[in-house]
């Protein structure tokens, strides 16, 4: 779970790339909106018992231009400026532990609201930067998003954090408890990972764009080092993918560095 490799892979569609910025319509629960104005590290505390996470990952064009791979991180980077984004961060996969899959790039925000979500999608800045810099130069997509409860930390997570995300694909026909269960193992992780400094997870509620991964998972660690201590212990890795092993179909695992964003990109 912490890092299993994935075998299938996918078809891609035009159409795809577009359900991808597309989040379906639900309900809302109250969060004070948080906009950040600098790029500055923040410290910023989870007040709710809700939070929604949103990641999507790019697989860039072989040969493109790298201005154009600057211009797409840096539009999307921008939307940070909008009002119902409590945070994003976009930038290079550090490492891509899933062979099958080959994207280079991932998007991580935070939203009040799965409505916040929508409201994110729908807007006018949001669609200009996709259709503009986005669309143009990539091959493929997709797009995971959860509810993370009780979620605790740093709301934005500071400059150079390491992120372990992880998407399970479960077996066919398994039902509610086997995917609690999993979830549940997922969230004893830290107990025996100290270097986690924040853990999300919890079920998709995008499934159409998601490939047909089901759980989803966020591991925040202060740095790459921490990250990498984690694989230095394989034997208590294997203990913990042991358990749900035999539920999964399917795992996609990337790494990602927060990167630092100089102020004039954040506010493009």
């Amino acid at each position: 779970m912490l890092c299993l490799r994935s075998q299938l892979s996918y078809p891609f569609s035009s159409s795809s790339l577009s359900r991808a910025f597309s989040p379906s319509k639900h309900i809302r629960h109250h969060f004070k909106p948080y906009s950040q104005t600098s790029p500055s590290n923040f410290s910023i505390k989870m007040t709710s018992s809700q939070t929604i996470e949103h990641i999507v990952l790019f697989k860039v064009k072989e040969d493109t231009d790298p201005s154009k791979v600057t211009a797409m991180v840096n539009g999307l980077n921008s939307l940070i400026s909008l009002d119902q984004v409590l945070h994003l961060s976009v930038g290079p996969i550090f490492r891509n532990r899933s062979s099958s899959f080959t994207f280079t790039h991932l998007l991580h925000s935070r939203y009040n609201s799965k409505q916040d979500l929508e409201s994110y999608s729908a807007h006018p800045n949001h669609l200009s930067v996709v259709k503009g810099s986005v669309l143009p130069i990539v091959d493929d997509i997709m797009a995971v998003d959860w509810i993370a409860d009780d979620l605790t930390g740093d709301l934005v997570p500071p400059q150079g954090s390491a992120i372990r995300v992880s998407f399970l694909k479960l077996k066919e026909n398994v039902g509610d408890q086997v995917k609690d269960e999993v979830i549940g193992v997922i969230k004893g992780i830290p107990d025996n990972f100290k270097g986690i400094s924040q853990l999300s997870v919890g079920e998709n509620f995008s499934p159409a764009r998601a490939k047909g991964f089901s759980i989803a998972s966020l591991a925040v660690f202060p740095g790459t080092s921490e990250l990498e201590a984690v694989d230095s212990n394989p034997e208590l890795v294997n203990y913990q993918k042991d358990k749900v092993r035999g539920y999964l179909e399917n795992v996609l695992v990337l790494d990602y560095v927060v990167p630092h964003v100089p102020a004039h990109s954040a506010s493009l």
